[in-house]
């Protein structure tokens, strides 16, 4: 899916992501834009996947596994029927 700007040119999201991951993020966190911890000259002094093993190791109790998707029944659909005629009864006698 793209997306596009007020004028109206494509903007490729996730190219410039990965153009931009070991970029500084702006702010005082010192980190990149991947999450990585940076340190003087912005080296990277611990990989993001580090830094969340050990949140893990540290809060047990905390979701290591994404949340269960709830299953939603199906739609139902009703088609709609055209409405019948009634005939007209004749009254025959004979």
């Amino acid at each position: 899916m793209g997306y596009k700007s007020m004028q109206g040119r494509d903007v490729d999201l996730e190219k410039l992501m990965s153009q931009n991951e070991l970029m500084p993020a702006i702010g005082n966190m010192k980190v990149n834009a991947r999450g990585d911890e940076l340190g003087p000259g912005g080296q990277i002094i611990r990989k993001r996947e580090d830094v969340v093993a050990e949140y893990y190791e540290d809060n047990p109790n905390a979701r290591s596994t994404p949340t269960p998707v709830v299953e939603t029944p199906a739609p139902v659909v009703v088609k709609e029927t055209a409405p019948v005629k009634q005939s007209k009864k004749l009254d025959t006698e004979e």
